[in-house]
């Protein structure tokens, strides 16, 4: 936050509001909002946890913290695909439990303006929109925008949070 003055009252500015990190998921970009995120790691040994969702890949010992794992493209209903040199773990913080994303490959952080964000289509069809916040339009580009707080159910936030 930083301080700024408006007829002369001190206000709070979101230095983070129509901040993204974007990602792919073969060739889709999709951001999720900057406050959300902790760090940005490379892949590590993942410790694989019995009796969770196949999308649940393991949990990490991060500094002393055990996070759990969630690969995006399955949770998406993607194909699986071999992780590679570009594939990436985004640490994000919701409600107070860290979780890490699996994605392909980190794109760039990118403002997006208010503006420039339409709200996700009605239908149901393919892409499951409960996760989708807001498609951005940014660079030529489409985004979709992520609801960080929507990505789990509150009874998935239990079984990950018992991991921690």
């Amino acid at each position: 936050m930083a301080e700024v003055y408006k007829d002369n009252q001190l206000m709070e500015e979101d230095t983070q509001h129509g901040r993204f990190l974007t990602f792919l998921l073969d060739s889709e970009i999709f951001g999720i909002e900057i406050k959300y995120v902790t760090e940005i790691i490379g892949l590590q040994e993942i410790t694989k946890v019995p009796e969770v969702p196949n999308y649940v890949k393991g949990i990490i010992n991060l500094r002393g913290k055990i996070i759990p794992l969630i690969d995006v493209r399955l949770k998406f209903g993607k194909e699986s695909i071999p992780y590679d040199d570009r594939t990436c773990i985004i640490v994000i913080d919701v409600n107070g439990v860290s979780i890490g994303l699996i994605v392909d490959n980190v794109d760039e952080v990118m403002t997006i303006d208010d503006s420039n964000i339409s709200a996700p289509p009605e239908n149901k069809t393919g892409f499951e929109n409960r996760y989708i916040k807001g498609i951005g339009k940014a660079n030529n580009q489409v985004q979709l925008l992520l609801d960080s707080e929507k990505l789990l159910r509150s009874n998935e936030m239990e079984v990950l949070e018992k991991l921690q």
